[in-house]
């Protein structure tokens, strides 16, 4: 009798909208599975796999995650390209009750095992090759008890962890009952760099990653018929978001990583894209590239992230794709999203970052506390259902960026907690929101947002520097580009030994994007009254280099 209860219940919600049932992220691909079995979720390369294999294989990772006994909110990091196993693992994690992190696959051993350590991962689903690669490091990882490797066969455990092929982690799996949990619960942890020291984990609840999705669909228009160039890391909150974006709708997601520029604008040919979302330095790449009719043809909207679009490239856009619709979206990891600039406006305001995305409060906030007027500068502060959880692990960095939204009722006795971005921004008459500058130090290029700790650090690694700065200087291509200033050990060396040196040791221990564009050897480095080096005189003298072609 139960039974029959639940299978009748279980058709008559099938049927209903999707708005209506939707509470915890990875219940979108299952109601999409209920509603439209067949329709196509996901491409790669030569095979496509329908909603309902994409939920069986979501399934699948779910069961073998709870048959390995992973607890309630225990982190499952995916360290992988985008593929479906990587989708399986963190939706997987996710059904199961569990928590998701996504590692960026472009981050070498050292940055991978800091994150797993970090947020005290239980299981890491991975390759082969890039666990040979992290066996070196994985003892720190204390918590680490099970990888798992994607191919048909595992390698033979280097460590303590148990290590198991895919088959065998979601073969012969009895279904066990996934954790309870709620809207508020956090789903997924997502590593940003700050402006100093490691990466921050941002904790991000179901309630988050569902009012985002929902929201971006609504305004880019999103429907069952749309199909997602996902070229973005999904590590990267817009990357993820376009993810679910996508599933919220039905419509169908086309993972990619691309070598080349190029690549990408025949893959919007060959799949027929409608979607596709980037950062200004790969826009900045594809405006000068032939874009084929069937590509010109086939995008309904393109939406840019992760910095400012330069206005040429918004024209040079607006040529080549003249009836494709283009959103210019400002965001924060720890908000998720919070702006866009409807294509309506781009003509007339192409240098604004708009205003909030439906179900979001963007306020300007002064040094005093209260809003700012028109064409006055203040804080950016984000309000409402994309705020995250704060910070893994970090109450003192948590407590300096969310703080209580300004101009609450004081008859409400609860405190509502707010994101101060750090981020320098204006409103005009009209309520559109302007960029100015960053508070912090933090270096933006290729859409990364890299901490110039990290890299110093790397240069100290090397044994061959006394002293190092990271400069973020300005750049046509990447937004900015990074120079590592640094004084050298000893009595009159060979500069451009030193130089090459550190080069060759920041590209071994660095990934691509964090590598320095400049690599500058000094006898010494100025200071400050305080006996700091002084950052502030460097990037004066040397803010010009990246537009000097002699350099």
């Amino acid at each position: 009798m139960q039974n029959q209860f639940v299978r009748e219940l279980s058709t008559v919600t099938s049927k209903l909208p999707t708005a209506f049932m939707s509470d915890l992220i990875h219940q979108f691909i299952a109601e999409q599975a209920a509603l439209a079995p067949d329709a196509t979720a996901l491409l790669f390369k030569d095979q496509a796999y329908s909603y309902s294999e994409l939920q069986a294989g979501v399934t699948a990772a779910a069961n073998g995650l709870l048959a390995l006994g992973v607890n309630c909110a225990e982190r499952v990091a995916v360290y992988l390209p985008k593929q479906p196993e990587t989708l399986f693992g963190l939706f997987g994690a996710a059904a199961a009750g569990a928590c998701f992190v996504p590692v960026n696959p472009l981050l070498k051993p050292r940055q991978v095992a800091y994150i797993l350590a970090h947020c005290n991962v239980r299981v890491l689903i991975t390759s082969s090759q890039r666990l040979k690669q992290l066996e070196e490091v994985l003892g720190d990882c204390k918590d680490l008890a099970t990888i798992v490797v994607v191919e048909q066969q595992a390698p033979p455990a280097a460590g303590r962890q148990a290590v198991l092929s895919y088959p065998d982690f979601t073969a012969g799996r009895c279904a066990v009952p996934p954790h309870r949990r709620i809207d508020t619960d956090m789903a997924a942890i997502l590593y940003t760099s700050g402006s100093t020291g490691n990466p921050k984990g941002v904790v991000l609840s179901h309630r988050n990653m569902v009012a985002g999705a929902r929201s971006v669909a609504s305004y880019l228009g999103n429907t069952s018929q749309d199909r997602v160039l996902a070229v973005l890391p999904l590590s990267f909150d817009a990357g993820l978001s376009q993810l679910t974006t996508a599933f919220s709708v039905g419509a169908s997601v086309v993972l990619m990583d691309y070598l080349l520029p190029r690549d990408v604008i025949r893959a919007v040919a060959q799949y027929g894209v409608t979607g596709l979302g980037a950062v200004p330095p790969l826009w900045n790449q594809l405006v000068g590239l032939d874009w084929p009719p069937q590509a010109v043809a086939s995008l309904r909207y393109i939406t840019n992230t992760g910095g400012a679009m330069p206005v040429p490239t918004t024209r040079a856009l607006q040529r080549a794709l003249p009836d494709t619709r283009i959103f210019l979206m400002y965001g924060l990891t720890e908000a998720f999203r919070s702006t866009y600039l409807p294509p309506d406006q781009v003509d007339t305001r192409p240098e604004s970052m708009g205003k909030a995305i439906p179900n979001a409060e963007i306020l300007v906030v002064g040094q005093d506390g209260k809003e700012c007027a028109p064409g006055e500068p203040g804080e950016l502060v984000h309000r409402g259902a994309l705020v995250s959880l704060g910070y893994w692990n970090d109450p003192e960095k948590t407590a300096e960026r969310f703080k209580p939204a300004p101009g609450r009722p004081p008859e409400i006795p609860t405190t509502e907690l707010a994101v101060w971005s750090g981020d320098q921004v204006m409103k005009d008459e009209e309520g559109y929101l302007y960029f100015i500058s960053r508070k912090d130090e933090m270096i933006k290029t290729s859409g990364y947002r890299v901490s110039p700790t990290e890299v110093e650090e790397v240069a100290y690694a090397s044994g061959l520097v006394a002293g190092a700065v990271a400069l973020g200087l300005r750049h046509d291509t990447l937004g900015q580009a990074i120079a590592l200033v640094v004084s050298h050990h000893g009595t009159a060396p060979d500069l451009e030994q030193v130089r090459e040196q550190l080069l060759a040791h920041c590209r071994r221990e660095l990934p691509n994007f964090m590598v320095p564009q400049a690599v500058i050897v000094r006898d010494n480095l100025p200071h400050n009254q305080n006996g700091k080096i002084d950052r502030r005189a460097l990037a004066g003298e040397y803010s010009t280099i990246f537009q000097d072609e002699s350099h």
